[in-house]
């Protein structure tokens, strides 16, 4: 397991009744990152969805330039830009731009997107996503190279062009998502995995990419992977719950209302009761308790595996105010970080 902690993923979303504004949101989410970088957290993450009625950020490059400028050594990334949303072009310009403002700090965590509304709105092809990406990590590279070079693919297709400013130094890519062809895509293509599954899942995902990477003659040990998982810190297991509670279910919840909020209008809706059955699954997913017994369920994970784990906790709440989210986070470095 690697030393440190991360953060996020930061999505500036309102909640039902919330007085704060969306510029209140942005300005927290910029006063969270330089917060996470004052108590020693190695990373700081964002997430991007669009059109929700909540307003979950939808762009997370220009946060990223602006997490970049209000810090001076977290690692700030993407967790993950829908990438077949965005033309790839743009997508390296603005990536270049985040890592000249961080001066290096800058990961690009990519993913393929799922929802077919985004898809649509914004002239994508939903059927074609993979292809899409096999697309963009091949034209990325090639644009940061900052030597003229043209593309002619199933998706894209652009004339001979150079892209500048170049990074002036590497892109780390990372790719997000569960499934095998996502893991062998970022082995044969990125420098990493970006992950949340679970533990006997975990597995799977670094034997498919150990088969990828001796397939593409890579080494495994320059391959990255960050693994992501909600956590909340209490007296003891139950009182952790207890403080989590609501704020995890609105979390879950909102990804199953995600679609149908997009033409809706008028006030934010408040999530359903939870019900016994949920309320089991979403505790046993969420790692709980003092610093030790958060630890500990960090350390069953990375053993199950034989790569070392960079850990990020999943602990942005839109559903808390500021300083309960903050001092969620001092508790998580103060407690946790120093026991992994």
């Amino acid at each position: 397991m690697s030393a440190g902690l991360g953060f996020g993923l930061i999505s500036a979303q309102r909640s039902p009744g919330d007085p704060r504004t969306w510029t209140d949101l942005y300005r927290e989410a910029l006063d969270l990152t330089a917060l996470a970088e004052q108590l020693g957290y190695r990373s700081v993450w964002t997430t991007e969805h669009h059109f929700i009625d909540d307003g979950y950020m939808a762009s997370l490059l220009p946060m990223s330039a602006g997490m970049a400028a209000r810090t001076s050594t977290i690692e700030i990334g993407t967790g993950v830009v829908l990438a077949p949303l965005h033309h790839p072009l743009r997508l390296a310009e603005d990536a270049a731009a985040v890592q000249l403002i961080s001066d290096g700090r800058f990961t690009l965590g990519l993913g393929l997107g799922w929802m077919p509304v985004e898809f649509e709105a914004l002239g994508a092809d939903l059927k074609r996503r993979g292809r899409a990406m096999d697309e963009i990590l091949t034209i990325l590279p090639r644009a940061w190279s900052g030597r003229p070079f043209t593309h002619h693919g199933d998706v894209f297709s652009f004339p001979e062009i150079g892209v500048r400013p170049t990074p002036e130094t590497p892109i780390p890519i990372v790719i997000g998502g569960g499934a095998e062809p996502a893991v062998r895509r970022a082995a044969r293509m990125a420098q990493g995995f970006f992950s949340n599954a679970s533990p006997a899942k975990l597995t799977e995902q670094v034997a498919w990419a150990a088969d990828e990477l001796e397939k593409a003659d890579r080494d495994p040990a320059d391959f990255r992977w960050i693994y992501y998982t909600v956590m909340c810190p209490g007296a003891n297991r139950e009182a952790a719950w207890e403080r989590a509670r609501t704020h995890v279910h609105a979390m879950r919840w909102k990804y199953g209302d995600m679609e149908p909020s997009a033409n809706r209008s008028g006030e934010l809706p408040e999530p359903p009761p939870l019900s016994d059955k949920d309320e089991d699954q979403l505790r046993k997913a969420t790692l709980l308790g003092t610093g030790a017994d958060i630890a500990e369920q960090v350390a069953g994970i990375q053993d199950a595996v034989d790569v070392d784990l960079d850990i990020v906790a999943r602990s942005y709440f839109p559903t808390m105010t500021f300083d309960e989210q903050a001092e969620v986070m001092q508790q998580l470095a103060e407690e946790v970080a120093p026991l992994l």
